[in-house]
């Protein structure tokens, strides 16, 4: 274990540290731990001594890697467990504090059978505490379809309560199979976490489910968020509707059929040639300008709008905390540009030199950006922040093409799933989609990719789409935009594409060998 100063002043894993070890941050994380597990148990997430919780023992003095860890015991009654029945353990695992025998008929003390996998959690999530529950939603969840590696929903409010999802998001959830024991699920356990970045737990079929935070209050918010929703799944379910889809319509094709006993009257189209059941629909990722919307919508009214209101935005929300990481990631961005030498780059001056001088200078970059079209996170938050004022107040409303949202209901009833990938901002989509000439369509969008993902003229952006969507190759995902090189991107990662031809649209090179479409009626 690597050398960590206490509050008492000695060296973690020395033999001087026995009083930090019995000291009130472990004794008070102990405490909390017992209290949890009564509280879990009365939910029914650790019964029948199953399940475990993990808490690093917060100490602003020890860095967070280098903290303590207290794992609570295996086989043993979790709402009759007391503080000294918990297990202490040193930053690499290593046991330095283990509970005392009890009588006759406790079973002799051992460590969670987690061990292992709560270790995983530290070291590659960085977390602060980890719940394991076999709650029975948890475990009802992923026998829906037992084909199923993922777990998916949107369009619900508690997705809210999980880290980096808003309503709108599509929460996906691993899922690896159980084994006989808990240490053995390391491996699938630990590549589950790798392939997954963006998730907060892992779903172990017919077992449970692990949820990991940044604190015990996260990880705990988190978990009980995660039943909400696999509970809300289950019941949707029971009623024939699907929860995985925006508007939560009647399920459709392979999922129908499918009880949470197994698989009974499947139909054959769902069945791939090797006769396995593919449990995922197509998806179609979407392009916003000149596929879904009029090119002249964005550069005659959203880029002027941005443009004409960056002033008024900045004056109006300057403290706010949005508003700083905005300045924060302009700032960023501009000095990279003055290295380079990018024409219309002017200094944004430190905050002590004044707000009226701070907004003059971003005015000024932020109209040269937009009139050089620069495909930047940096403007593009911006650029989304103020749109959602337009919006709210009713200066802005979306524009999409006629036969746009006939065929998003359309898809949305055949069960296939759509996306959106653009370069503006995730929210500057979602505000496009949520107030246009026909309405709120989000209702048929199950998701929005932006450029945190990858430039959209990159062929690794697109293996970053395929490899976050629930399909198992990809050609099941087609990708309709108006760009040659960004339909030529898609195509390197092994998408279908087709080019949209609308009105206002850039030429095509001859003989592109691209399918072309007027109108999505066509596809």
């Amino acid at each position: 274990m690597a050398a960590a100063i206490g509050l008492n002043g000695a060296k973690l894993g020395t033999a001087s540290s026995q009083a930090y070890l019995e000291g009130k941050a472990v004794k008070e994380t102990k405490a909390l731990m017992a209290e949890l597990c009564r509280h879990f148990y009365s939910l029914g997430w650790v019964s029948g001594t199953g399940g475990s919780i993990s808490i690093k023992v917060h100490d602003d003095s020890i860095p967070k890697p280098q903290q303590l860890i207290l794992m609570s015991p295996s086989a043993v009654q979790k709402e009759r467990m007391e503080a000294e029945d918990m297990y202490v353990l040193s930053d690499n695992g290593s046991v330095l504090s283990a509970p005392s025998p009890k009588p006759y008929p406790h079973k002799p003390p051992k460590c969670t059978d987690c061990d292992q996998l709560f270790m995983k959690a530290y070291e590659k999530r960085d977390a602060g505490a980890i719940i394991h529950s076999h709650g029975m939603e948890s475990c009802l969840v992923t026998m829906i379809n037992p084909f199923s590696k993922e777990f998916r929903i949107t369009h619900m409010e508690m997705i809210k309560g999980i880290k980096g999802h808003g309503y709108y998001d599509e929460l996906v959830v691993p899922i690896i199979d159980n084994t006989a024991h808990e240490h053995q699920l390391t491996e699938s356990f630990t590549k589950a976490i790798e392939d997954y970045p963006k998730a907060t737990a892992v779903l172990v079929r017919n077992h449970g489910i692990f949820v990991w935070g940044d604190s015990w209050i996260s990880a705990k918010t988190q978990s009980e968020c995660y039943h909400y929703l696999f509970d809300a799944a289950i019941k949707l379910h029971q009623k024939g509707l699907d929860w995985s889809t925006p508007n939560h319509g009647p399920i459709q094709s392979a999922r129908r059929g499918l009880s949470i006993a197994g698989e009974s009257n499947i139909s054959a189209k769902a069945r791939k040639d090797n006769g396995d059941i593919d449990p995922h629909p197509r998806c179609i990722v979407l392009d916003i300008e000149g596929t879904t919307t009029p090119i002249s919508f964005v550069s005659e009214v959203l880029f002027p709008y941005a443009r004409d209101n960056v002033g008024r935005h900045l004056s109006a929300t300057y403290d706010t905390a949005e508003t700083k990481a905005d300045i924060k990631l302009l700032r960023s961005q501009v000095e990279s540009d003055l290295e380079q030498g990018i024409a219309g780059a002017v200094p944004i001056p430190p905050d002590d030199a004044g707000k009226d001088e701070v907004i003059a200078a971003i005015v000024a970059n932020v109209d040269a950006m937009i009139k050089a079209d620069r495909k930047i996170t940096a403007l593009k938050e911006l650029q989304g922040h103020i749109w959602q004022t337009g919006y709210a107040n009713n200066e802005l409303e979306g524009i999409v093409f006629d036969d746009v949202p006939e065929a998003l209901e359309k898809w949305n009833a055949l069960g296939i799933k759509v996306y959106i990938y653009s370069s503006g901002s995730r929210l500057a989509q979602r505000l496009i989609f949520g107030k246009t000439n026909y309405g709120d369509l989000r209702k048929f969008l199950s998701g929005f990719f932006d450029t945190t993902v990858g430039n959209k003229k990159e062929t690794q952006s697109y293996v970053e789409i395929f490899q976050s969507l629930g399909v198992d190759k990809p050609s099941d995902i087609l990708f309709v935009t108006d760009v040659y090189q960004e339909a030529t991107a898609a195509k390197g990662a092994g998408l279908e594409v087709i080019i949209s031809i609308r009105p206002g649209n850039g030429p095509l090179p001859g003989s592109h060998g691209f399918k072309t479409v007027k109108s999505f009626s066509d596809i």
